[in-house]
Formats: structure tokens, sequence, C-alpha cells
């Protein structure tokens, strides 16, 4: 049996023990505040992106500082998905910050690249990974962990699982730990794919469930802090 490689991204939660039975009812409008600044970071990621893919084309390197910052929006998107949406396991208000917060039950990191393929850089973030947006469309229902008409059409499995979640939690007062590790999964598959799309990595997204709120170490020395351990 071929061992597992480990991904460049890293994704790992902590379950909250004690989680409010009810809090999930009004978590999309408290963390409001965070998708208006994510609204802008997402523009911001997209136009470092498109500067990184000019400076890959040339140079064969992801200028760092924008790679950090790129990192930073992915971790922040990760941590307000994590209490609000995406799986609902805190009931720790977010943070507002790029950076990591090594107490936070949420954490997001991409191993730096010291050299990308120029001639890569053409093709796989709208070519070669195609099958995966396919995969990824059904996961979140074509956004990250939320419809994108309010309603029910385009919910994809990740904000379908959370809410059996969040329901089984309402009326047991335990969230079902092994759907815990079902969506971390799925948020992890995910996270490797628009990793790889925006161009910050040439490691292809494998086709798996890496399940459960620990994954392994990045393949490479990181560019940005990583703080905390998984469930």
């Amino acid at each position: 049996m071929n061992p597992v490689t480990a991904s460049p991204v890293r994704i790992e939660a902590f379950l909250d023990p004690r989680l409010s039975r009810w809090l999930w009812l009004v978590k999309w409008l408290l963390a409001v505040p965070h998708y208006i600044v994510l609204f802008f970071l997402w523009i911001a990621f997209v136009l470092v992106t498109i500067v990184a893919f000019f400076a890959i084309l040339f140079t064969g390197r992801y200028p760092q500082s924008l790679f950090t910052f790129n990192v930073g929006v992915l971790r922040w998107n990760w941590r307000v998905g994590y209490y609000a949406h995406a799986a609902l396991g805190t009931d720790r208000y977010p943070p507002f910050t790029l950076a990591d917060v090594p107490d936070y039950p949420a954490h997001l990191d991409v191993a730096y690249p010291e050299r990308l393929s120029r001639g890569l850089v053409l093709v796989k973030w709208w070519l070669l990974v195609i099958p995966q947006y396919i995969v990824v469309g059904i996961f979140t229902g074509g956004g990250w962990g939320w419809g994108g008409d309010g309603g029910w059409r385009g919910v994809g499995l990740i904000p379908f699982l959370s809410f059996v979640a969040v329901v089984v939690l309402a009326f047991t007062a335990r969230y079902p730990v092994h759907l815990f590790d079902l969506l971390l999964g799925l948020v992890r598959w995910s996270a490797r794919v628009i990793a790889y799309a925006a161009l910050m990595t040439d490691a292809y997204p494998p086709f798996r469930l890496d399940m459960g709120g620990q994954s392994e170490p990045p393949t490479t020395t990181s560019a940005t802090s990583a703080g905390g351990s998984g469930r």
C-alpha cells in the first residue's frame, strides 16, 4: 500500500464540547460583520491572485507577501465558516484577523512553495481543475457553505450536513462526532481545490476524504504560522 502524501493545505478544528443547543439559529446573523469584511477580502484575494499569476508566469515564484495575505483570507473564511455555517462546531466568535490565532478552535495553513511551474499556471486554474470544481460544487452547492439565492436551491452536502448536525444537537445536546469528522473531510477537500485553483500550489488535490479534526502537517515549510492541533 502506498503511503498517503500530506497535502500542502492544512485544516484543523476542535469540536466545542459544550455547544449551545440553540445559538446556531442566530450565528448567521451574528456573523454579518464578518461577511461584510469577507466580501472585500475576497475581492482583494482575486486581485492578488491575478498579480501572482503574472509573477509566477515570469519568475516561477509566488511573492511571499501576497501568498501570506491570501492564506490569511482563506483562514479568516474558514474560521467564520466553522462558527456560522460550514460546521457550526464552536460558539466562540471568530476574531477579526488574517493571522492564525493559536487558541481559536479552527486553523488553516498552506505551505509556501519555493518554486511553481511557469507553464502549469496557464492551465491549472481553469482546465485541470474542472473535475474538482464539479465535486466541490456538490459539496458546497456552488458556494463556500451557503446557498447563493437564500433558499434551498443549490444547497450542497456541507450546509445540509451542518444543518442535520445542529438539529441533532438541539434535540440531544450532543453534536454527532462522526458527522463532524465527515464535514471536516468535505471542507478539507474543498480548501485544497481552492488553493490549487488560486495558484498557491502545484500539488493536484487528491480525490479523497481526510476526515476528522486533525490533518497531516504541510509537505513543505509554511510561510505562515500554524497554531493548534486538531480534535
